[in-house]
C-alpha cells in the first residue's frame, strides 16, 4: 500500500517536471538506494538469523542497533566534511545542498533500517504499518504542499503570495523539494522508532557482533549487486550517452519514468518480501518446509505472471500516469523490465536457501555475477542502443542470477521446484502479451475487449494445472449450482 501511494507522486512529478529535471532526484535516489546498503551492511537479515539462534533478542537488536549507530555518525560527518568535492563529482557543483539533504536521508534510513526489521521479527505488523503509512503520508503531504499549493500560488502571485508561502517556499528549489519532503518524513519516522528502540536497548556483545558481520558481509556485496543491477543504469546512462548533457538528462527521465510503470510488479516483490524473510526462517523447523517453499513458488510466479498481463494488457491506460506525453516514447522498455521483475522475484525465493543454510557468500557471488553483467553490458551497449541497453542489461542479469542461484541451491539446499508448471505461467503470460501486441487493431475499445478476452486462457492454464485451484474452485461451482 505504501509503494502504491508513492506510486501516485509519478503523475504529479511528470506533470511538473519537464524529463531531464525529472531526471534530477532519480539520480539522487539512485545514490541513496546504492549507499543505504553499505550503510545497513546486512544487519536486518542478520538480526532475523540471530534472534532464531541467540537467548537474547533484545541484546541482538542492541548490539545491532549500536554498531549502525557509530557508523552512520562517521558518514554524515565525511558526508559535510566533503560535501563540495561530492557535489563536483555528481556533476551538480552548484548544489551542494543536494549532498547535505541526501546525506541526512541515507543516515536515517539506516538508522532506521533495524527497528522496522525488529518490529517485522517480532510479528507487530500494525505497528510497523502504522510508522510505515505514516513516513509516506507526510511525504506526500509534503510533496503535495509544496508543489502544488505553494507552487501554483507563487506562479498565480509571485511576488504578493501570502505570508505562509513567502515563509517556506522558493521557486529557485525546485527538484530540492522532493528531498526536503522526504528528509522531515524520514526524520518522523526516527522520531516514532525511537521510543521501542531505546526500550529494547539492551548492552553491547563484541562477540554477538563479530559473529553477526561475518554472517552479513556477503550480503552487502548480494545488496550491492541487487542495487547495481536495479539502479546503476541511471548513473551509466548519465555518463555514457553520447549526445549532449541536456539530451542525456532528458533520456535518463523518460527511461526513469517509463521504468515506474512496472512498479505494480516491484510492489508485489517487496511485500512479498517484507513477509517472506520471517516466514521461511520460521519454517526452517518445519518437516514440510522445503514442500512449502515450492508451493510459495508456484503461487508467487503465478501471481507474477497475471500481473504482468494486467499491466501489459492495458498499458494504453497505465500510460496515462505519466501525464506529459514527452514520457510515452519510453514505453517500449516496460515489458522488458516487467520480465526482468519476474526473474528478481524467483531470485527472491530462490536465495533464501543460502540463508537458511548460512551459506550467505553464495548471494555475494551469485550479485557479483549480476553486477558484472549489468555493468558490461550497460558500458558497451548503451552508447549504440540508449536506454534501451539498460533494459536487457536488467533482464540478463537477473536472469543468469535466478539460473545459477537454482542450480547451486539444488546441490546445497535441494527444493522440490515445479519447473514446468513455473516455465508455463511465464511463457504462457508473455506468449498472450506478443499476441496483443501483434494485433493491427486501431479501435481503442475493440483492444480493450480482445486484451480482457486474453485474461482467460491463463486463467485456465492456473484451473487446469494448479489442483488446490481446481479443486477449490469446483466446490465453488457446485455451492452457487453451476455445476452438479
Amino acid at each position: 500500500m505504501g509503494r502504491i501511494l508513492n506510486y501516485l507522486l509519478t503523475p504529479l512529478y511528470t506533470y511538473i517536471f519537464t524529463s531531464d529535471v525529472y531526471a534530477v532526484f532519480n539520480e539522487g535516489y539512485a545514490y541513496v538506494a546504492i549507499l543505504l546498503v553499505i550503510l545497513t551492511y546486512g544487519m536486518e537479515t542478520a538480526l532475523f538469523n540471530f534472534c532464531q539462534k541467540q537467548h537474547d533478542k533484545r541484546l541482538v537488536f542492541s548490539t545491532g542497533m549500536r554498531s549502525i549507530a557509530l557508523t552512520t555518525g562517521i558518514f554524515w560527518l565525511f558526508v559535510f566534511v566533503f560535501s563540495g568535492t561530492l557535489s563536483e563529482l555528481i556533476r551538480y557543483p552548484s548544489h551542494r545542498e543536494y549532498v547535505h539533504w541526501l546525506g541526512l536521508i541515507i543516515g536515517i534510513d539506516a538508522l532506521t533500517a533495524l527497528p522496522m526489521a525488529w518490529l517485522r521479527e517480532q510479528n507487530k505488523a500494525r505497528h510497523f504499518t502504522f510508522i510505515t503509512l505514516t513516513n509516506i503520508f507526510i511525504n506526500i503531504g509534503l510533496n503535495l504542499f509544496f508543489l502544488v499549493y505553494c507552487r501554483n500560488h507563487y506562479m498565480q502571485h509571485y511576488d504578493e503570495s501570502n505570508a505562509l508561502v513567502k515563509l517556506v517556499y522558493n521557486h529557485d528549489i525546485g527538484v530540492g523539494y522532493v528531498f526536503i519532503s522526504n528528509l522531515v518524513a524520514s526524520f518522523v519516522k526516527l522520531l516514532l522508532c525511537m521510543p521501542f528502540s531505546i526500550k529494547n536497548m539492551k548492552g553491547f556483545d563484541s562477540g554477538l557482533l563479530r559473529n553477526m558481520l561475518s554472517y552479513s558481509w556477503p550480503l552487502v556485496i548480494a545488496g550491492l549487486g541487487f542495487i547495481i543491477n536495479e539502479r546503476l543504469d541511471v548513473l551509466m546512462l548519465k555518463y555514457l550517452l553520447p549526445n549532449e548533457e541536456l539530451v542525456n538528462k532528458q533520456m535518463i527521465g523518460i527511461y526513469s519514468a517509463s521504468y515506474k510503470i512496472a512498479i505494480l510488479m516491484s510492489i508485489f516483490i517487496q511485500a512479498f518480501r517484507y513477509a517472506a524473510e520471517p516466514y521461511f526462517f520460521q519454517q526452517n523447523k518445519d518437516v514440510d518446509s522445503r514442500k512449502n517453499y515450492a508451493r510459495v513458488m508456484n503461487y508467487f510466479v503465478m501471481f507474477c505472471g497475471f500481473i504482468f498481463l494486467f499491466v501489459m494488457l492495458y498499458i494504453d491506460i497505465f500510460k496515462h500516469f505519466l501525464r506529459n506525453e514527452e514520457y510515452w516514447q519510453g514505453l517500449s522498455i516496460v515489458p522488458i523490465i516487467m520480465l526482468a521483475n519476474i526473474f528478481l522475484g524467483i531470485y527472491v525465493n530462490l536465495s533464501m536457501w543460502y540463508k537458511l543454510s548460512g551459506q550467505t557468500h553464495y548471494g555475494a557471488w551469485f550479485s557479483l555475477i549480476g553486477a558484472i553483467i549489468t555493468i558490461g553490458f550497460n558500458y558497451y551497449f548503451i552508447p549504440r542502443w540508449g536506454y534501451m541497453a539498460s533494459a536487457w542489461a536488467t533482464v540478463l542479469a537477473y536472469f543468469s542470477m535466478m539460473l545459477v542461484s537454482y542450480l547451486f541451491g539444488q546441490k546445497n539446499y535441494p527444493i522440490p521446484y515445479n519447473i514446468r508448471k513455473i516455465t508455463l505461467y511465464i511463457s504462457l503470460a508473455w506468449i498472450l502479451y506478443y499476441i496483443s501486441d501483434i494485433l493491427p487493431f486501431d479501435n481503442a475499445a475493440l483492444m480493450f475487449i480482445i486484451n480482457t478476452l486474453l485474461f482467460f486462457p491463463y486463467l485456465y492454464a492456473v484451473y487446469l494445472f494448479d489442483k488446490p485451484i481446481h479443486d477449490y474452485t469446483q466446490k465453488l461451482l457446485i455451492k452457487y449450482g453451476i455445476k452438479r
